[in-house]
Protein backbone atom coordinates (compact mmCIF):
# COMPACT_ATOMS: atom_id res chain seq x y z
CA UNK A 1 0.00 0.00 0.00
CA UNK A 2 1.41 3.42 -0.91
CA UNK A 3 0.55 7.03 -0.08
CA UNK A 4 1.74 10.36 -1.44
CA UNK A 5 5.08 9.94 0.34
CA UNK A 6 5.79 6.37 -0.77
CA UNK A 7 5.93 4.45 -4.03
CA UNK A 8 6.77 1.03 -5.44
CA UNK A 9 10.26 -0.20 -6.20
CA UNK A 10 9.39 -3.55 -7.67
CA UNK A 11 7.27 -5.27 -5.03
CA UNK A 12 8.78 -3.18 -2.23
CA UNK A 13 7.28 0.03 -0.84
CA UNK A 14 9.90 2.77 -0.51
CA UNK A 15 10.00 6.49 0.22
CA UNK A 16 9.15 8.39 -2.98
CA UNK A 17 12.38 10.39 -2.89
CA UNK A 18 14.41 7.17 -2.70
CA UNK A 19 13.14 5.59 -5.91
CA UNK A 20 15.22 7.70 -8.30
CA UNK A 21 18.40 6.68 -6.48
CA UNK A 22 17.40 3.01 -6.41
CA UNK A 23 16.50 2.97 -10.11
CA UNK A 24 19.77 4.73 -10.91
CA UNK A 25 21.62 1.95 -9.10
CA UNK A 26 19.88 -0.69 -11.20
CA UNK A 27 20.75 0.92 -14.52
CA UNK A 28 24.28 1.88 -13.48
CA UNK A 29 24.75 -1.82 -12.84
CA UNK A 30 23.32 -3.14 -16.11
CA UNK A 31 24.28 -0.37 -18.57
CA UNK A 32 27.27 -2.18 -20.03
CA UNK A 33 25.30 -5.36 -20.75
CA UNK A 34 21.93 -3.73 -21.43
CA UNK A 35 21.74 -4.46 -25.17
CA UNK A 36 22.88 -8.06 -24.77
CA UNK A 37 20.36 -8.60 -21.98
CA UNK A 38 17.55 -7.09 -24.07
CA UNK A 39 18.27 -9.63 -26.78
CA UNK A 40 18.32 -12.47 -24.28
CA UNK A 41 15.24 -11.26 -22.38
CA UNK A 42 13.10 -10.89 -25.50
CA UNK A 43 14.78 -13.45 -27.79
CA UNK A 44 15.50 -10.52 -30.08
CA UNK A 45 11.83 -9.58 -30.45
CA UNK A 46 12.42 -6.17 -28.80
CA UNK A 47 13.80 -4.98 -32.15
CA UNK A 48 10.45 -5.68 -33.81
CA UNK A 49 8.54 -4.00 -30.96
CA UNK A 50 10.67 -0.88 -31.36
CA UNK A 51 10.16 -0.74 -35.12
CA UNK A 52 6.39 -1.01 -34.66
CA UNK A 53 6.47 1.82 -32.10
CA UNK A 54 8.42 4.06 -34.49
CA UNK A 55 6.00 3.28 -37.30
CA UNK A 56 3.03 4.16 -35.08
CA UNK A 57 4.69 7.50 -34.24
CA UNK A 58 4.12 8.78 -37.79
CA UNK A 59 7.39 10.69 -37.54
CA UNK A 60 8.35 12.34 -40.83
CA UNK A 61 11.32 14.12 -42.37
CA UNK A 62 12.05 17.39 -40.59
CA UNK A 63 10.34 16.43 -37.32
CA UNK A 64 11.83 17.05 -33.89
CA UNK A 65 11.70 13.98 -31.62
CA UNK A 66 12.44 13.44 -27.94
CA UNK A 67 13.55 9.87 -27.18
CA UNK A 68 12.89 9.90 -23.45
CA UNK A 69 14.53 7.25 -21.26
CA UNK A 70 16.34 6.49 -24.51
CA UNK A 71 19.11 4.46 -22.89
CA UNK A 72 21.50 2.97 -25.40
CA UNK A 73 19.90 4.71 -28.38
CA UNK A 74 18.08 1.98 -30.34
CA UNK A 75 15.04 4.17 -30.94
CA UNK A 76 17.10 7.30 -31.48
CA UNK A 77 18.81 5.51 -34.36
CA UNK A 78 15.47 4.53 -35.89
CA UNK A 79 14.03 8.03 -35.47
CA UNK A 80 17.17 9.64 -36.92
CA UNK A 81 16.65 7.76 -40.17
CA UNK A 82 13.09 9.10 -40.37
CA UNK A 83 13.69 12.76 -39.52
CA UNK A 84 16.60 13.16 -41.96
CA UNK A 85 19.12 15.99 -42.09
CA UNK A 86 16.49 18.66 -41.46
CA UNK A 87 15.09 16.93 -38.40
CA UNK A 88 16.41 16.48 -34.88
CA UNK A 89 16.39 13.76 -32.25
CA UNK A 90 17.18 14.34 -28.58
CA UNK A 91 18.35 11.24 -26.73
CA UNK A 92 17.43 11.85 -23.10
CA UNK A 93 17.81 9.75 -19.97
CA UNK A 94 17.88 10.38 -16.25
CA UNK A 95 20.78 7.96 -15.86
CA UNK A 96 24.18 9.35 -16.81
CA UNK A 97 25.75 5.94 -17.34
CA UNK A 98 23.01 4.83 -19.73
CA UNK A 99 23.17 8.17 -21.57
CA UNK A 100 26.94 7.91 -21.92
CA UNK A 101 26.61 4.36 -23.24
CA UNK A 102 24.02 5.49 -25.79
CA UNK A 103 26.07 8.49 -26.91
CA UNK A 104 29.23 6.42 -27.36
CA UNK A 105 27.34 3.78 -29.29
CA UNK A 106 25.80 6.28 -31.72
CA UNK A 107 29.07 8.14 -32.23
CA UNK A 108 30.80 4.82 -32.96
CA UNK A 109 28.15 4.19 -35.61
CA UNK A 110 28.94 7.57 -37.16
CA UNK A 111 25.56 9.07 -36.25
CA UNK A 112 26.31 12.75 -35.57
CA UNK A 113 24.96 16.12 -36.58
CA UNK A 114 21.25 16.00 -35.80
CA UNK A 115 21.44 14.01 -32.55
CA UNK A 116 21.55 15.82 -29.21
CA UNK A 117 21.88 14.48 -25.67
CA UNK A 118 20.26 15.56 -22.41
CA UNK A 119 20.22 14.15 -18.89
CA UNK A 120 16.66 14.86 -17.73
CA UNK A 121 13.95 13.82 -15.30
CA UNK A 122 10.74 12.93 -17.16
CA UNK A 123 8.65 14.52 -14.38
CA UNK A 124 10.06 18.01 -15.06
CA UNK A 125 11.41 18.22 -18.59
CA UNK A 126 13.73 21.22 -19.13
CA UNK A 127 12.43 22.05 -22.61
CA UNK A 128 10.26 24.92 -23.83
CA UNK A 129 6.53 24.51 -24.40
CA UNK A 130 5.55 23.11 -27.80
CA UNK A 131 9.07 21.90 -28.67
CA UNK A 132 8.60 18.40 -30.13
CA UNK A 133 6.54 16.72 -32.83
CA UNK A 134 6.86 13.40 -31.02
CA UNK A 135 7.93 12.19 -27.59
CA UNK A 136 8.67 8.50 -27.22
CA UNK A 137 9.38 6.71 -23.95
CA UNK A 138 10.27 3.05 -24.38
CA UNK A 139 10.61 0.66 -21.45
CA UNK A 140 11.08 3.64 -19.14
CA UNK A 141 7.73 4.86 -17.83
CA UNK A 142 7.45 2.04 -15.32
CA UNK A 143 10.64 3.31 -13.64
CA UNK A 144 9.30 6.87 -13.22
CA UNK A 145 8.24 7.73 -9.68
CA UNK A 146 5.36 10.11 -10.53
CA UNK A 147 3.95 8.89 -13.84
CA UNK A 148 1.14 11.46 -13.84
CA UNK A 149 3.65 14.31 -13.50
CA UNK A 150 5.70 12.82 -16.34
CA UNK A 151 2.67 12.60 -18.63
CA UNK A 152 1.78 16.26 -17.93
CA UNK A 153 5.38 17.32 -18.55
CA UNK A 154 5.44 15.44 -21.86
CA UNK A 155 2.16 17.05 -22.91
CA UNK A 156 3.60 20.51 -22.22
CA UNK A 157 6.66 20.04 -24.45
CA UNK A 158 4.71 18.52 -27.35
CA UNK A 159 3.60 20.76 -30.19
CA UNK A 160 -0.14 20.91 -30.97
CA UNK A 161 -0.80 17.81 -33.06
CA UNK A 162 2.24 16.11 -31.53
CA UNK A 163 2.21 12.47 -30.50
CA UNK A 164 3.22 10.60 -27.37
CA UNK A 165 4.37 7.02 -27.92
CA UNK A 166 4.77 4.74 -24.89
CA UNK A 167 6.34 1.36 -25.55
CA UNK A 168 6.28 -0.71 -22.40
CA UNK A 169 6.09 -4.21 -21.03
CA UNK A 170 2.47 -4.74 -20.11
CA UNK A 171 0.05 -7.47 -19.06
CA UNK A 172 -0.68 -10.68 -21.02
CA UNK A 173 -4.14 -10.98 -22.48
CA UNK A 174 -4.59 -14.72 -21.81
CA UNK A 175 -3.92 -17.03 -18.85
CA UNK A 176 -1.60 -19.42 -20.66
CA UNK A 177 0.73 -16.61 -21.78
CA UNK A 178 0.55 -15.10 -18.28
CA UNK A 179 1.68 -18.34 -16.61
CA UNK A 180 4.54 -18.92 -19.04
CA UNK A 181 5.58 -15.27 -18.74
CA UNK A 182 5.54 -15.39 -14.93
CA UNK A 183 7.72 -18.50 -14.90
CA UNK A 184 10.18 -16.93 -17.30
CA UNK A 185 10.23 -13.56 -15.49
CA UNK A 186 10.67 -14.78 -11.93
CA UNK A 187 12.50 -18.10 -12.36
CA UNK A 188 14.67 -17.73 -15.46
CA UNK A 189 15.28 -14.00 -16.00
CA UNK A 190 17.08 -13.31 -12.67
CA UNK A 191 19.32 -16.33 -13.31
CA UNK A 192 20.16 -15.07 -16.80
CA UNK A 193 20.93 -11.66 -15.25
CA UNK A 194 23.24 -13.31 -12.73
CA UNK A 195 25.17 -15.13 -15.46
CA UNK A 196 25.36 -12.44 -18.17
CA UNK A 197 25.26 -9.16 -16.24
CA UNK A 198 26.50 -10.51 -12.89
CA UNK A 199 23.43 -8.91 -11.31
CA UNK A 200 20.52 -11.11 -10.30
CA UNK A 201 18.81 -8.51 -8.08
CA UNK A 202 18.50 -5.85 -10.79
CA UNK A 203 16.77 -8.24 -13.15
CA UNK A 204 14.46 -9.41 -10.41
CA UNK A 205 13.52 -5.75 -9.92
CA UNK A 206 12.89 -5.34 -13.65
CA UNK A 207 10.48 -8.30 -13.59
CA UNK A 208 8.71 -6.94 -10.52
CA UNK A 209 8.48 -3.42 -11.94
CA UNK A 210 6.64 -4.78 -14.98
CA UNK A 211 3.99 -6.38 -12.76
CA UNK A 212 3.49 -3.11 -10.86
CA UNK A 213 3.06 -1.06 -14.04
CA UNK A 214 -0.54 0.00 -14.84
CA UNK A 215 -2.50 -2.35 -17.09
CA UNK A 216 -3.29 -1.27 -20.63
CA UNK A 217 -6.69 0.31 -19.95
CA UNK A 218 -5.46 1.99 -16.75
CA UNK A 219 -2.55 3.63 -18.56
CA UNK A 220 -4.87 4.82 -21.31
CA UNK A 221 -7.05 6.51 -18.67
CA UNK A 222 -3.97 8.12 -17.09
CA UNK A 223 -3.03 9.58 -20.47
CA UNK A 224 -6.53 10.99 -20.94
CA UNK A 225 -6.50 12.50 -17.45
CA UNK A 226 -3.16 14.16 -18.23
CA UNK A 227 -4.80 15.89 -21.22
CA UNK A 228 -4.03 13.64 -24.19
CA UNK A 229 -6.66 13.05 -26.88
CA UNK A 230 -7.44 10.08 -29.15
CA UNK A 231 -5.62 7.74 -26.77
CA UNK A 232 -5.31 4.13 -27.87
CA UNK A 233 -3.07 1.13 -27.41
CA UNK A 234 -1.82 -1.77 -29.49
CA UNK A 235 -0.96 -5.10 -27.87
CA UNK A 236 1.95 -7.12 -29.17
CA UNK A 237 3.02 -10.68 -28.31
CA UNK A 238 -0.26 -11.42 -26.52
CA UNK A 239 -0.02 -8.25 -24.43
CA UNK A 240 3.46 -8.88 -23.06
CA UNK A 241 4.23 -5.49 -24.63
CA UNK A 242 1.90 -2.66 -25.60
CA UNK A 243 2.30 0.59 -27.51
CA UNK A 244 0.14 3.45 -26.23
CA UNK A 245 -0.40 6.50 -28.43
CA UNK A 246 -1.97 9.85 -27.61
CA UNK A 247 -2.16 13.27 -29.26
CA UNK A 248 -1.92 16.86 -28.09
CA UNK A 249 -4.58 19.20 -29.50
Amino acid sequence: MTNENTTHFGFKTVAAEEKVKLVRGVFDSVAGQYDIMNDLMSLGIHRIWKRVAVQLSNVRAGDKVLDLAGGTGDLTLLFEKRVGDNGEVVLADINSQMLRTGRDRLINKGVVGNIFYAQVNAECLPFANNSFDCVCIAFGLRNVTDKDAALRSILRVLKPGGRLIILEFSHPTDKVTEKVYDFYSFKLLPKIGAIVAKDEDSYRYLAESIRMHPKQDALKIMMEQAGFDRCEYFNMTQGIVAVHRGYKF
